[in-house]
């Protein structure tokens, strides 16, 4: 939460979900400059499906509670990170045991995380924007090919040796 908030340079509104150490990490890196809200979802047994003993439980509501800040309700959402995570989970094997790619080795996940992030955001095509997200939010006005990326670790390399 702390390199979060030391990326940000506006205020910005958080949601998350209720697992309480959440709230301490949020106050902790953001103090009072944060609009945040805990999403809660209330699971429990469908009343129309009394006989799926085994299945899990489906969310039967949320409550949300707003801790710090004055945020936008029509925004107190985990959905698009929930969908984020998903989607580095399907795209990046190493996040899922039993598998050759699988690492034990936290800076090997660092590297994963940032290496699919940039694909992602610059090279990838979405199809319901048509363009890459970068295009989208105005950081480049191209699509970036996989030897461009990988230019920018040699641009590095060559700046740290200097």
């Amino acid at each position: 939460m702390e390199d979060l908030a030391s990326r940000v340079s506006t205020r910005i509104q958080i949601t998350t979900d209720g697992h309480r150490v959440y709230a301490e990490a949020v106050e902790g890196a953001f103090g009072m400059e944060v609009d945040y809200a805990m999403l809660i979802k209330v699971y429990g047994s469908s009343p129309d499906r009394p006989d799926t003993h085994y299945s899990p439980a489906a969310c039967i509501g949320t409550r949300t509670g707003i801790l710090i800040g004055d945020p936008d309700r029509n925004h107190i959402s985990t959905s698009f990170v929930e969908r984020q995570n998903l989607n580095l989970r399907m795209g990046v094997r190493r996040f899922t045991r039993l598998t050759n790619a699988f690492s034990k080795k936290f800076e090997n996940h660092c590297h994963m995380v940032a290496i699919y992030h940039a694909y992602y955001n610059f090279c990838r095509v979405h199809q319901t924007l048509r363009v890459t997200p970068a295009m989208e939010a105005g950081l480049t006005d191209h699509v970036w090919t996989l030897e461009a990326l990988v230019s920018l670790l040699e641009c590095k390399e060559f700046t740290k040796a200097a």
